[in-house]
Order: structure tokens, then C-alpha cells, then sequence
């Protein structure tokens, strides 16, 4: 237990607690949506804003928030309008938002130095405010996601349907995207720009292998979710690996792990 006694490890293991509540529960919703792409667009994106915060002197969190938030109703616009074309929509916002931060990187330079951390994830780079910034975010991402639980549940499934029974559907497909760029932001500290979806889609993913409804999965999403983290920053910590990419391995050898022990049943 000796990480515990540093202030760096207390603060990345509490951020990572949090973020793996909101991660798999949004991630729920966008695996039946089969949207897991907007998860990787909407962090590429994030990019422009970290390196702006850079630059400019305000907080990298702050904005990645606000250019990603921006992002995220432009996409939704396109997925909405050009429905035919969503998944090219995403990924053309993807590139451009890559490409304006990697220029910004660039005329950045010195100011922009530390956005490593930010694509890799650095457990050292939490500070005391990151950590109230992320848990107010988180607080208000779970709450709004519950209280529109039900609703979007049904939208998930069915949109038509949703729409005839009165449901905004619309409006609640905008909630929800900016939710899930909030959710985008607050995890690039743990996980980094590069790796950020892969939290929110693999423990649904593992999740999904043994759960019987929608609300189980949800549940066993968490605590896969909580069980690689944890788990990826202590090892991170002990080998002196990236946290990122250490709890993605982590959450990859447990996804494998259930699909053999379910297969082994069903034998």
C-alpha cells in the first residue's frame, strides 16, 4: 500500500473511481447506438482545445470542454441532417479537430510542451483542482443521466417509437452528446487523448458478454470499469508504465478472460 502515501497517486486513484462510474454508463448508451466512434472523434477534437488552453494561459480542462461541447453539437447537426452520411460526418470532424491541434501544437511551441501528458495520460498531472473539476463534471454528467434514464433507454432502441410516445427525442439526443463530451474531457488526464474511448467502450464490452438486460450490463460495466483502473494505476505505478495505456491492457485481458471463462460454459 505504499502508493497510498503519495498525494499524486490519492488524487489520480480518486479521479479514476469517478471517471469509471460515468465512462461505462455512457458508454452503455452509445455501444446500443452503436456510436462508438463519436467517443474517439470527440477526444481527437479535444486536442485543439488542450493546446488553446496551452497557449493562452486558461485551465487545458476548461478548454477542451468548450471547443469538444462545440464539436459535439456539430456532429450531432450532421448526424441529423445527413443521416446517410453520420459515420463519414464523424470522421471528418475527427480529422479536422486532430489536424487544428497538431498546427497548434506546432505554433505553440514551448507553451505547448506538457500536451504529452495530456495524449498519454500522466498520474502525476492531476492536481487538487483537476480533481474537484472532475468530480463536479462527473456529479452533473450521473445526474442528468439518470433523471434521463428511462428516456433514453427507449430512444435508444427505438427513436420512432420514442417520438410518437411524446419523447424530445431530438432534444435529448442534444443532452446527450454533450454529456458524452464531458465525459470525453474529464477522462484525458487518466487515460490520455489516444486511449480516452477505450475506457468507455471495453468494460461495456465485457459487460455485455454475461449480462441478462440492459440495467445489468450497466452495473457489471462499472465495476469492470472500477476493477481496471484501480488496478491499471497501481501497476502503472510499481512498473512505471503509462497509466492510459496500462489500464487499456488491464481492461483488454479482462474482456479476454470473460469471453474464454463464457465460452468454457457453454461447453
Amino acid at each position: 500500500m505504499e502508493f497510498l502515501n503519495y498525494s499524486f497517486m490519492q488524487r489520480a486513484l480518486l479521479a479514476g473511481c469517478i471517471i469509471a462510474i460515468v465512462c461505462p454508463l455512457i458508454g452503455s448508451f452509445l455501444f446500443l447506438k452503436r456510436l462508438s466512434m463519436i467517443g474517439d472523434a470527440l477526444a481527437h477534437i479535444s486536442m485543439a482545445g488542450i493546446a488553446t488552453g496551452l497557449i493562452i494561459g486558461v485551465n487545458p480542462t476548461i478548454s477542451a470542454l468548450a471547443i469538444t461541447m462545440l464539436a459535439s453539437l456539430l456532429i450531432e447537426y450532421l448526424r441529423k441532417h445527413f443521416k446517410k452520411y453520420g459515420e463519414l460526418s464523424i470522421a471528418i470532424i475527427m480529422s479536422a479537430g486532430l489536424g487544428i491541434g497538431i498546427i497548434l501544437i506546432s505554433i505553440g511551441g514551448s507553451d505547448t510542451t506538457n500536451v504529452i501528458s495530456y495524449l498519454f495520460g500522466s498520474i502525476i498531472a492531476i492536481s487538487p483542482s483537476d480533481l474537484s473539476l472532475i468530480a463536479i463534471i462527473s456529479s452533473v454528467v450521473f445526474l442528468i443521466t439518470i433523471l434521463l434514464y428511462n428516456k433514453l433507454f427507449y430512444i435508444t432502441f427505438d427513436e420512432e417509437t420514442a417520438k410518437i410516445r411524446g419523447i424530445h427525442v431530438d432534444r435529448i439526443n442534444l443532452i446527450f452528446i454533450l454529456l458524452t463530451a464531458m465525459t470525453i474531457v474529464i477522462t484525458i488526464k487518466v487515460t490520455g487523448i489516444l486511449l480516452v474511448s477505450a475506457l468507455i467502450t471495453i468494460p461495456v464490452a465485457t459487460g455485455f458478454q454475461i449480462a441478462k438486460s440492459f440495467r445489468h450490463t450497466v452495473l457489471l460495466s462499472i465495476l469492470f470499469a472500477q476493477f481496471n483502473v484501480l488496478s491499471g494505476l497501481i501497476c502503472s505505478f510499481y512498473l512505471d508504465w503509462p497509466p492510459g495505456g496500462t489500464i487499456i491492457i488491464t481492461s483488454l485481458i479482462l474482456l479476454f478472460l470473460v469471453i474464454g471463462l463464457k465460452q468454457l460454459s457453454h461447453r
